[in-house]
């Protein structure tokens, strides 16, 4: 058959030429197409019970991952001339598109909150007053302003930190634009803004939140992708020169795989998929996995010229020969890869559908261009082919040799030890991911975030709903609602005690900053009012009132007791949020906390008949998210390898063969576990990938050794020690070859400055120099053990 595919293809090599290339092209139009994502809940499947949460969450009160802080630390803050830059900064903010709201101390009011309020027309709640008038002419009149704010305690721990004076301005971006191309912008120009005044009272700016967290590492995807694709050709430009000494062959190559780059964008784009994390692996990763097929053919080609002088048939027989090879270590590594597409969470799937379509279509594109072109190009000349004949390479060959013939019992029983301690560093092997894990330490993100942990304990949302199931108990009935605000006051206490959390935000720090105002701002009464009291009469009223948002007014007229209800209270006033921002802990404490807050819940609302609590917010979704791609890997590495066998069984026939086949490629994964656990690498998303796909890549090893060692094996009357030795021979220097392009491509990641590439650079490295070593001599080994000169 396959010699009948040579014929075809030579035959018709020109239309194949033109037909590949124009596809090729075509693709390449659409690829420039493909859009950045912004949504990082993909992780996670829609039909997981957390997502269905959150997305119940979003549906009440909106999203809890809109909102980005702007923070400084000064002792400066209060002097007059500063202060009013900030008000400035402040109003300049909210004239931003897609900007909903901004929240800082110059704009802080007192009573005023409530002046929309038609009832008690003689009360005192309608001689409110914001604490910063519009215009302070003196520092007196600022000094004397501050004095009242300070008072306040609604505003400490949110708005500003009295210990470090550090102070923080929170901006509420649409939540529409935060997923579409124009987020970029809008961050930008927010931080024009922001360092426009910093640059101004020479103060240092930070800026963190999701939005801003989300964008900035979209972006950084976007230029990693491209530094890669760039750092890969080189590199690849100069294997291809070192090898073949040959810029005809070292175009071609790069001709195919940028082909292959550029049909896999193309399919994003069809598919509608867009580049996120993983799929901005995508390019650098073709060009690795493509150019060892370019090297297979070129090099199969060589070795057949050397042996007819004869063109055509020189290339009729590397397509009949490396045809089945080439196709079946494609297959193996496209398996590798596309059973991430078996799992349920679409980050994966979309990665696992592209690139394993990707890997079969570099198959094409090599298996089409390699034989056609290399046929209209002059026939390779002597001091081209010189790398046959490598005498280090020829010595290392003798010497893999020698060791397989007369020390096998130490290959195995050094095989057997490498192992045992390896599985003794996997006892040190962590789970555990943060979400700006994969930043470089000392890049700016991380170091804002860290600013506002420390000085406001984090911006990552958490949040929980208070559901009651009985209207006689929730803040429709306000006289009833007493005893649930102070469970949830118990509840917020507890929160704030925590080192990793900030203050809680809730309808019951509204009703503590009344109590406070109604009594004339003295710190005892920021409480919630005693059963029975004069006072909870007095704040009843506002507990039952809830006016529906104007989505037509300015947004300055939306700036009512309605606005802070919508955001805490929903609207049929059963569901009431407490949200928190805390610090990235990371997913091995974060379930922890989640059982700590959860049992306090559990306590505070023990009548299950009357309450339901929920804990929800980005926070959670990640830490599921990391947890599902994890569990997702695993299953998915157990997928490729019953995949992998299946092949090798189908291509060998012989179980045997099968066992001997996978045991060099187990403990590659093994000892790269190990070496994890030694070196504190956590088991997280990105480190969990590299099994599959070493896997799926490193048996395209074995592959050639072995379908050349069947082949061979007639040649030598079935012995199988002189078989063995022969194809150690014919195939260790272009498996060392390839060994070293596969080694020296994915080395490239250790220069990313995100953690996950960087680890999946060294730690796939790592595993396919393990790899190549087991396949050029415990498997040879092996064969010899298993079949002992007879198959």
């Amino acid at each position: 058959m396959w010699s009948k595919i040579a014929s075809f293809v030579l035959k018709f090599k020109l239309p194949l030429i033109i037909i590949t290339l124009f596809i090729s092209i075509f693709a390449g139009y659409f690829a420039l197409k493909v859009p950045l994502s912004y949504d990082f809940t993909k992780a996670v499947p829609e039909s997981h019970p957390a997502y269905i949460t959150y997305n119940a969450f979003k549906s009440k009160f909106g999203n809890d991952g809109n909102v980005l802080a702007i923070g400084i630390q000064t002792d400066s803050f209060f002097n007059l001339n500063v202060f009013n830059s900030y008000r400035k900064l402040h109003a300049d903010l909210k004239k931003l598109n897609a900007v909903e709201a901004v929240i800082s101390i110059p704009t802080t009011l007192g009573m005023d909150l409530f002046r929309e309020l038609d009832f008690y027309p003689d009360s005192p709640a309608v001689k409110a007053y914001p604490f910063f008038a519009d215009t302070i002419k003196t520092q007196a009149g600022l000094d004397s302003a501050r004095k009242l704010f300070e008072a306040e305690g609604l505003y400490k721990g949110l708005l500003y930190n009295p210990t470090t004076k550090c102070y923080n301005i929170a901006i509420r971006i649409n939540k529409d634009t935060l997923v579409s191309n124009a987020r970029a912008n809008i961050i930008a120009n927010i931080e024009t803004l922001g360092n426009a005044f910093g640059a101004k009272h020479n103060i240092a700016m930070h800026y963190s939140g999701l939005p801003l967290i989300r964008t900035k590492v979209a972006t950084l995807i976007q230029g990693e992708m491209r530094t890669l694709l760039l750092v890969s050709l080189a590199l690849s430009v100069i294997m291809l020169l070192l090898f073949f000494r040959s810029l005809s062959n070292t175009i071609l190559s790069l001709v195919i795989v940028l082909s292959g780059v550029t049909c896999s964008l193309g399919l994003m784009y069809a598919l509608g998929y867009k580049i996120t994390i993983l799929t901005a692996l995508l390019p650098p990763l073709i060009i690795i996995i493509g150019i060892p097929n370019c090297i297979y053919f070129i090099n199969k080609y060589h070795t057949a010229w050397l042996q007819t002088s004869n063109k055509n048939a020189a290339l009729h027989k590397t397509i009949a020969s490396m045809g089945i090879v080439t196709l079946m270590c494609n297959v193996t590594a496209a398996i590798g890869f596309a059973v991430f597409a078996l799992t349920d969470s679409a980050l994966l799937k979309e990665f696992g559908i592209v690139s394993g379509i990707a890997i079969m279509l570099v198959f094409l594109l090599s298996f089409i261009l390699v034989p056609t072109v290399l046929a209209y190009l002059p026939t390779p000349k002597k001091w081209q082919l010189s790398y046959l004949n490598n005498k280090l390479l020829t010595k290392l060959i003798h010497t893999i040799t020698y060791l397989v013939n007369t020390k096998p019992n130490t290959i195995i029983v050094a095989s057997l030890l490498i192992t045992i301690a390896a599985g003794i560093g996997l006892k040190n092997l962590k789970q555990r991911a943060f979400i700006v894990d994969e930043l470089p330490k000392n890049n700016i993100i991380l170091k804002d975030l860290k600013y506002f942990e420390t000085h406001f304990k984090g911006v990552m949302p958490l949040e929980i709903i208070i559901e009651s199931k009985n209207k006689k108990n929730s803040l429709k009935n306000p006289a009833k609602a007493l005893p649930l605000l102070q469970k949830i006051d118990s509840l917020s206490t507890f929160l704030a005690a925590k080192s990793y959390m900030g203050k809680p935000l809730s309808i019951v720090e509204g009703m503590k900053f009344m109590m406070q105002a109604y009594n004339f701002g003295a710190d005892s009464s920021y409480i919630l009012p005693q059963e029975g009291s004069a006072d909870l009469a007095l704040i009843e009223p506002y507990l039952s009132y809830r006016k529906p948002i104007d989505s037509t007014k300015p947004k300055d007229e939306n700036q009512g007791i309605e606005k802070i209800m919508a955001s805490l209270v929903d609207s049929s006033k059963q569901f009431l949020r407490i949200s928190v921002s805390m610090k990235d802990i990371g997913t091995q404490a974060l379930p922890l906390v989640i059982d700590t807050i959860q049992n306090k819940l559990n306590l505070l609302f023990a009548d299950t008949a009357n309450y339901k609590t929920t804990i929800t917010g980005s926070s959670v979704t990640f830490n599921e998210g990391s947890r599902f791609i994890i569990s997702g890997l695993k299953e998915s590495i157990l997928w490729a390898f019953g995949l992998i066998a299946f092949c090798m069984l189908l291509l060998f026939k012989n179980f045997k063969i099968l066992v001997c086949s996978l045991i060099p490629n187990i403990l590659p994964l093994i000892i790269t576990a190990g070496v994890m656990g030694y070196a504190g690498v956590n088991l997280k998303p990105s480190t969990v990938l590299v099994f599959s796909v070493v896997l799926g890549i490193a048996i395209d090893i074995t592959i050639r050794f072995l379908v050349n060692y069947k082949q061979q094996l007639p040649h030598f009357n079935n012995n199988i020690s002189s078989t063995v030795n022969a194809t150690i021979k014919q195939t260790g220097i272009s498996i060392i070859y390839t060994a070293i392009v596969l080694v020296a491509g994915f080395g490239v990641f250790i220069s990313s400055g995100f953690g996950g590439t960087f680890n999946l650079g060294w730690l796939t490295a790592l595993t396919l120099v393990v790899a190549t070593i087991t396949n050029l001599l415990l498997l040879p080994v092996l064969l010899n053990k298993f079949f002992k000169n007879k198959v």
